[in-house]
């Protein structure tokens, strides 16, 4: 009986060729070793030139710690910015940065002007400071905030503001508003 069941397999498998190696096949592309190191050594590599914020340090410009600083958006009316520079526009928060590296001042600032666009705020004051530095070099804060805000997709223009709210120390910041039409006119 044993060999009638072993010839009976043995015509079951007549033509079936021998599997020559012991490994099931689940389908699965063979990993590329060399695109897979790449990709690991890709997520290793920093970026410091593009946060998630938009705002490049990969261009700094560079000022003095008395530079005044002055920058207004394509289309802001000289008279908003003659009014700005004056300190004739009231402004409605304050942040100040001093004591602060570039990134937590970076951070700092992207937060306070979200938070102040997110309340229709129509003008700030940021506090950058002078640093004037030991080693000659330009002051960092004011010089990456003088960058930073001329990317800022909120921002309208900018102005050093009067002594008596901190001179070069500081800038005036007006902002668009869209929520809240009509209020503009000052």
């Amino acid at each position: 009986m044993q060999d009638d069941d072993f010839s009976l397999f043995q015509a079951q498998l007549k033509g079936v060729k021998p599997i020559k190696h012991d490994r099931a096949d689940t389908g699965k592309p063979k990993l590329d070793k060399t695109k897979l190191a790449t990709l690991r050594q890709n997520a290793t590599v920093r970026d410091n030139s593009i946060k998630v914020d938009g705002l490049s340090d990969q261009f700094v410009i560079d000022v003095g710690t008395e530079d005044p600083l002055y920058w207004a958006a394509n289309g802001m009316q000289e008279s908003q910015m003659r009014k700005l520079k004056l300190g004739q526009i009231a402004f409605d928060g304050s942040l100040d940065l001093h004591g602060m590296n570039v990134e937590k001042a970076r951070d700092t600032l992207w937060e306070f002007l979200a938070e102040a666009c997110k309340l229709e705020v129509r003008c700030v004051r940021v506090t950058h400071g002078k640093a004037a530095r030991i080693d000659g070099r330009k002051p960092m804060i004011k010089s990456h905030v003088n960058t930073w805000l001329r990317q800022h997709p909120q921002v309208l223009g900018f102005a050093s503001c009067q002594p008596k709210h901190g001179g070069t120390g500081a800038v005036y910041i007006i902002l668009k508003r869209t929520m809240m039409d009509g209020r503009d006119e000052d």
